[in-house]
């Protein structure tokens, strides 16, 4: 850990940190990218799923794994410090590429994702607990931005990637190479080049003289952060009502596309699409929204998730699926930073990394619930049907922000 003499807060003062855990970031955010264009269809393909509820059942153990670990790392990271975090997220994938290569049975691949839901819970939630407490409470809106646009450009990369492999080798085992290097380096870089951030909350809580809140127990911060104050819970819903339809356009959207007449190189281009102008975008929003506040960018992208994914549901042609790909990702480009800042606005520096865990753990969760949700309504309606209904539950949640979440970003510029 930094002494504490050395310790300063702020983006500009921790830039080489930060940088370097952008750069972490990108490799945490590529190895899901793994699995988005391709994964659909290997269950298709290879494993002869027919049931849209089985072939999304690898969604649901990545949703689920991630979700509690989340909530574990967070605790974990106040206790512990971030770094050992981070560390253990990494050596959790090692195994994950190797698994997906060779994997005899659908069964195998479900075990791969439960490491992989484990690491990106812990990998991607150390990186953002790091950024927020290197930032300070001024930028943390841009600096939530930044660490968001790494993970998903770096997702929209490795999809767009894998595709490509896909269409000229095959959906394996050359994709799945890729992880390999993914975990090589960004394991190294986090022993190595990372360094220890608990000692900048500390100062922050001691700069700010805060003090109310800091003996909050694990129970109460789960409670607050779910249920009790309005602000967080507010942001723990719309949390996991975005990743529900993240999780259904993972699932969903490649065997939509692919029902349309879409090859595997078309269909790694359109995955793409959303998780870069989601990724694109958040270098924009997130310091958006330390200026003109959180509230109706949240809203705002909430609804717009939604038109994004009826565009989807009613085209038929690669330009119309474009075209709703990228309304939902800078939807959700709006969205996902500024939810990271109103919890890091709302939560004690002291509890915050529990908070954020907690917080964590509502919006993986979504994933699990968003496919059960598409997988049933597909099953028994169609493609189109499942996805019309994860619009009008985003478009819901939405209105839901508007009546109940307050504008935060005062608490920020009072603190």
């Amino acid at each position: 850990m930094n002494s504490p003499n050395n310790i300063r807060l702020g983006l500009r003062e921790n830039l080489g940190q930060f940088s370097l855990l952008v750069l972490v970031n990108a490799f945490v955010g590529a190895m899901v990218g793994m699995e988005r264009s391709i994964l659909p269809a290997l269950a298709e393909e290879e494993f002869e799923l027919i049931a849209r509820s089985a072939i999304l059942s690898f969604i649901i153990v990545f949703g689920v794994t991630k979700a509690l670990t989340n909530y574990f790392a967070g605790r974990f990271s106040d206790r512990y410090g971030r770094k050992v975090i981070l560390v253990g997220g990494w050596l959790v994938a090692a195994p994950v590429p190797f698994l997906l290569m060779w994997a005899p049975s659908w069964s195998w691949v479900l075990v791969a994702n439960v490491f992989l839901g484990i690491s990106q819970g812990l990998t991607w939630s150390a990186t953002v607990i790091m950024k927020i407490d290197l930032a300070g409470p001024k930028k943390r809106g841009l600096a939530m931005g930044i660490n968001e646009f790494a993970g998903y450009f770096a997702v929209a990369l490795s999809a767009l990637a894998t595709g490509w492999i896909a269409s000229k080798y095959g959906l394996r085992p050359e994709p799945f190479m890729l992880g390999i290097g993914f975990v090589v380096v960004g394991l190294l870089l986090s022993i190595f080049l990372v360094k220890e951030t608990l000692g900048h909350a500390q100062l922050e809580s001691k700069q700010a003289n805060l003090d109310s809140g800091a003996e909050m127990s694990p129970k109460e911060v789960f409670l607050n952060t779910s249920f009790r104050d309005p602000n967080l819970s507010s942001a723990c819903q719309a949390g996991m009502i975005n990743n529900l339809n993240d999780g259904m356009a993972w699932g969903l959207f490649p065997l939509l596309f692919a029902a349309s007449g879409m090859n595997l190189k078309q269909i790694g281009t359109l995955a793409a699409i959303y998780p870069a102008l989601w990724g694109l975008g958040q270098l924009f929003t997130g310091a958006w929204s330390d200026k003109v506040g959180r509230k109706w960018l949240i809203a705002g992208g909430m609804w717009m998730q939604s038109v994004g994914i009826v565009i989807i549901a009613q085209s038929g042609a690669f330009a119309g699926f474009a075209l709703g790909a990228a309304t939902l990702g800078f939807g959700t480009a709006m969205v996902y930073p500024t939810l990271l800042a109103v919890v890091g606005d709302v939560a004690h520096p002291s509890w915050r990394a529990s908070s954020v865990g907690v917080y964590r753990l509502w919006r993986d969760l979504g994933y699990a619930v968003g496919a059960v949700i598409a997988g049933f309504v597909a099953d028994r309606y169609g493609l189109g049907a499942a996805a019309l209904s994860i619009a009008a539950l985003t478009f819901a949640s939405g209105i839901l922000v508007a009546i109940r979440l307050k504008e935060t970003l005062v608490l920020d510029t009072e603190a």
